[in-house]
């Protein structure tokens, strides 16, 4: 069986040891240790990491991410695990759509009120000239 060390999956994922050993002690990860207390890694935590990370990327909390981990081990089918992502996944596509909306609104306010500004600092030229 090949295995990793924390430096190897560290330097893979672009991510902290200390990040990698914090995903351990919130119980994402489960390293084996040797003899000597080295952590390594089978092909199965190095998955686990790259999932903890997308689920990161997509704006999940980690509480989030174990209970999707977690739904893999009871269930090796993968079914409930991709129920309880996509459930996750529409939720987070709501919110993201929702911040989208508000940002949109903030840049027509902004430009509206950037265009109002212009406008007075041409009448002002105007008038002084």
């Amino acid at each position: 069986m090949h295995y990793f060390t924390i430096s190897d999956l560290a330097h893979e994922f672009d991510v902290s040891t200390r990040t990698i050993r914090y995903y351990e002690e919130r119980g994402l990860l489960s390293p084996i240790r040797t003899e000597s207390g080295q952590r390594l890694y089978t092909k199965k935590e190095r998955a686990k990491l790259k999932l903890i990370l997308r689920g990161k990327r997509f704006g999940f909390s980690l509480d989030e991410i174990h209970e999707m981990i977690a739904l893999f081990d009871e269930d090796r089918t993968g079914k409930k695990q991709l129920e309880k992502t996509v459930e996750y996944g529409r939720r987070k596509l709501k919110e993201v759509s929702e911040r989208i909306e508000d940002l949109l609104q903030l840049k027509a306010e902004m430009e509206a009120l950037l265009s109002d500004f212009e406008q007075r600092l041409r009448e002002w030229e105007e008038s002084d000239g």
